[in-house]
C-alpha cells in the first residue's frame, strides 16, 4: 500500500516531485508509525465492516482502529467481539484474492481480550497489525503489554501496541509527572512493541466538564494544550527516546459532503486559496485544518478520526512541501555534517545544520511516506485530488 495509491498514476505525476513510497504491515517500525497518517476508528459491531474497511482502503484510509471500547455498549462487547472474529475471516479471504487492505488495529477494554481474540481469529490473524490499550498508565499498562507479548508468542506474528494516554491521572497536575514517569517507564521497557502513542483529549475535556466548539483547537483549552505539552516533553524527544504521539480526535464533521465537493470543484484550483478556505469554513472544518497545523508544530504526527471526510485533510496537509524537502536536503548534506549555518535555497530563511537536524531527519521520513509535492502544489491541490 502506499499514501495517495488510490489516485491514477497520471494524476500523482502532476502531483508529486518524489511521491510517496510503498509499505506493508512487515515494514520497519519507524516507516509504519509515520505512515499511520489519519487512522479512522469504526465500532466493531459493525455488521459490514469488512466492506466498511475495503470500501474506506479503496478511499486511501491506511490505518483504522476497530474499537470494542468507548465507541460501544457494555452489553455489546460479546457480540462485537464475535463480529470481528467474522469479519477478520472475510478479510482475510478478500486480501487472499488481492484486496490491499489497511493497517488494522483492535482497541480493547481488557487484557484478556488480546489473547482470546488473537485464538479465536485463527489464521486470519496476519491481517491484525496490533491492538489499542485504553487509558494507559504504568498499573494498567503493564498486564495489557504482556498479554500482548503472550500472543505474538503464541501466533508468530508481529502485534503492535498503541497506548492511549487518556487517564484522569495524566490530567491531574498532583499525580501528572509522577504518572508520565510511569508511562515513559513502561513503554521503554517494550520499545520494540510500541508503534506509538495516542492521546485521548476528549476523556481529558470529560474530567473537567469541558467540550470545544468547532471554532476551537484543542490547543485553545489550555489545560489540555498543557498535557500535550507535558507528554511531547517527556515522550516525544528527539533524542532517541522518544516515541510518534499522535494528534487527538477532531469530534465535528457535516452530514452533507456531497454539497461541499463541487464547491472545490468549480474552477481550476491554482489561485483558490481563499475560495477554499471560505467553503472548509462553511464546512465546520477550518477548526480541524488549524489543529492539524498546530499538531505538527507541537510535536504531534498523524490524528485520530471518526469520520471518512477527515481523512483526506489530514493526509494532503502530511505531504511535505518542496521548500521543506529542499531545506531538509540541504540540512542533510554530508559535507555539512560539521554544522555551520545556510541560506535557504528559497532564500527565505536560515537554515542551522545542527539545531535543525532532527527537524530534516523527521521530515525526510515524512516525504518517504507521504510524498514530496511539487514546486507550486499545495494544500488545495492535494486535497481536491483526493476527495471521492
Amino acid at each position: 500500500m502506499r499514501h495517495f495509491g488510490h489516485l491514477a498514476p497520471d494524476t500523482r505525476k502532476t502531483l508529486f516531485h518524489q511521491e510517496p513510497a510503498e509499505f506493508t504491515p512487515d515494514s520497519p517500525a519507524r516507516i509504519l508509525a509515520a505512515a499511520l497518517g489519519a487512522t479512522l476508528y469504526s465500532p466493531a459491531t459493525r455488521p459490514r465492516l469488512a466492506a466498511d474497511i475495503l470500501k474506506q482502503a479503496g478511499h486511501g484510509v491506511r490505518s483504522m482502529v476497530l474499537c470494542l471500547e468507548d465507541s460501544i455498549g457494555d452489553g455489546d462487547v460479546q457480540a462485537g467481539e464475535a463480529n470481528l472474529v467474522r469479519q477478520f475471516a472475510a478479510l482475510d479471504e478478500e486480501a487472499a484474492s488481492g484486496a490491499d487492505l489497511p493497517l488494522l488495529f483492535i482497541r480493547v477494554r481488557t487484557p484478556g481480550q488480546i489473547p482470546d481474540l488473537v485464538d479465536r481469529m485463527g489464521p486470519a490473524v496476519r491481517r491484525l497489525s496490533g491492538f489499542v490499550l485504553p487509558k494507559f498508565t504504568e498499573e494498567r499498562g503493564v498486564p495489557f503489554l504482556e498479554a500482548l507479548a503472550g500472543a505474538e508468542s503464541a501466533c508468530g506474528r508481529r502485534l503492535f501496541a498503541m497506548p492511549v494516554l487518556e487517564s484522569p491521572q495524566l490530567l491531574h497536575l498532583e499525580t501528572r509527572a509522577q504518572t508520565l514517569q510511569g508511562i515513559a517507564r513502561t513503554v521503554g521497557a517494550h520499545r520494540e512493541r510500541v508503534l506509538a502513542l495516542r492521546l485521548g483529549v476528549t476523556d481529558f475535556c470529560s474530567a473537567y466538564g469541558l467540550r470545544r466548539a468547532p471554532d476551537m483547537t484543542a490547543y485553545d483549552v489550555h489545560i489540555v494544550a498543557s498535557v500535550i505539552s507535558d507528554v511531547v516533553n517527556v515522550l516525544g524527544r528527539a533524542d532517541g527516546t522518544g516515541f510518534t504521539i499522535t494528534g487527538p480526535v477532531w469530534e465535528y464533521f457535516r452530514l452533507h459532503e456531497r454539497m461541499f465537493k463541487p464547491q472545490l470543484r468549480r474552477s481550476p484550483f491554482l489561485g483558490r486559496a481563499e475560495e477554499l478556505r471560505t467553503a472548509l469554513i462553511e464546512h465546520d472544518m477550518d477548526g480541524l485544518l488549524r489543529e492539524i497545523e498546530l499538531d505538527r508544530a507541537n510535536g504531534l504526527q498523524g490524528k485520530t478520526c471518526i469520520h471518512p471526510s477527515h481523512v483526506a485533510p489530514v493526509h494532503a496537509l502530511s505531504v511535505v512541501s518542496h521548500e521543506e524537502f529542499s531545506d531538509a536536503g540541504d540540512i542533510l548534506r554530508p559535507e555539512r555534517c560539521d554544522g555551520g549555518v545556510l541560506r535557504s535555497a528559497y532564500t527565505n530563511k536560515m537554515n542551522e545544520v545542527k539545531p535543525h537536524r532532527a527537524w530534516a531527519e523527521r521530515t525526510l521520513l515524512r516525504a518517504e511516506v507521504f510524498g514530496v509535492a511539487r514546486e507550486g502544489v499545495g494544500f488545495v491541490e492535494l486535497l481536491t485530488a483526493s476527495l471521492p
